[in-house]
């Protein structure tokens, strides 16, 4: 079982991550992912080194997710950063720049949601995030606190989503790194930048296949193609537009917790060992280049 896919309450999520390094005990690789901040990987990584692992040379490694808004040519994709250093100068100088944008993203929210009616209280929406990053689920869960919504689901459908009603939208775009930016971050931080989901980015087999070549060109590293949400076909052209361009892929589950309760932690892959060589041998190399040990 591997996952480089993960999300706590240092995000999103809502399980700790010493609880998630206790429950992939039997996994033998993983990666907490938090959006935009690695403030969870210390206790994720003290709690692995403590409670060891049940499989021989299992790996645990410290990881990001970043949604980067790219110029021309490109579109908007999630990209993984796997692998880094989370004490990178250059790094947590990058996240300051995108937890600005969140915050002025927050205070418009709140704004948008005065306007129809719904005043949500800023030191009272702060507390649900726990000093952690305030995202949209927060604001879903103060609105089912607070009777505006029967459930999460419902509270992002009706508010939260740039498809929601007109008269009720409260969403708000933010700011996003450049991904080549984000590439270079990621890279001097000793780790490998992987697009997260390309189910999301592209459904056509043709379109992912060149853009992954512009994308390989600039500095992406390798492809998250076996994902929880994608249909048998999906993984199939994820894997082989991966092969063509020359890439590795990994695996992963998006696993939120509670908020997303459909999602189990874990993906089952073929020979695992032999599935992650590629993606070792990238990581090393990347890290080699900036001075770092190498890992597995």
């Amino acid at each position: 079982m591997i996952d480089f896919h993960v999300h706590s309450t240092a995000s999103d999520g809502t399980v700790t991550p010493t609880e998630l390094a206790r429950r992939a005990r039997d996994f033998y690789a993983m990666a907490l992912t938090d959006h935009d901040n690695c403030d969870g990987v210390a206790e994720f990584l003290a709690a692995c080194a403590e409670d060891g692992s049940a499989v021989e040379g299992a790996v645990r490694l410290a990881g990001i997710e970043l949604s980067v808004e790219p110029g021309e040519g490109y579109d908007k994709f999630h990209l993984l950063g796997l692998g880094i250093d989370p004490e990178n100068y250059a790094l947590r100088g990058f996240l300051r720049q995108v937890l600005e944008g969140r915050n002025s993203r927050n205070v418009k929210i709140l704004e948008r949601f005065a306007d129809i009616g719904i005043d949500i209280p800023a030191d009272e929406i702060a507390t649900y995030a726990h000093g952690e990053v305030l995202a949209r689920p927060h604001f879903a869960k103060w609105l089912v606190d607070h009777g505006h919504s029967p459930d999460i689901r419902t509270a992002f459908s009706a508010y939260l989503t740039p498809s929601s009603p007109p008269e009720t939208r409260c969403y708000v775009t933010r700011y996003h790194p450049d991904p080549v930016d984000a590439f270079e971050v990621i890279h001097s931080a000793g780790g490998v930048a992987v697009m997260a989901h390309p189910r999301y980015w592209t459904k056509d087999p043709i379109l992912l296949r060149e853009g992954l070549a512009k994308l390989k060109a600039s500095g992406l590293d390798g492809v998250e193609a076996i994902y929880q949400a994608n249909e048998p076909e999906e993984t199939i052209d994820h894997l082989r537009a991966v092969k063509e361009v020359g890439m590795f892929a990994t695996a992963g589950s998006d696993f939120h917790g509670a908020h997303k309760p459909a999602i189990p932690l874990g993906m089952e892959v073929d020979d695992e060992r032999l599935f992650l060589e590629p993606f070792f041998e990238c990581l090393n190399r990347r890290r080699a280049a900036v001075g770092k040990e190498t890992v597995a």
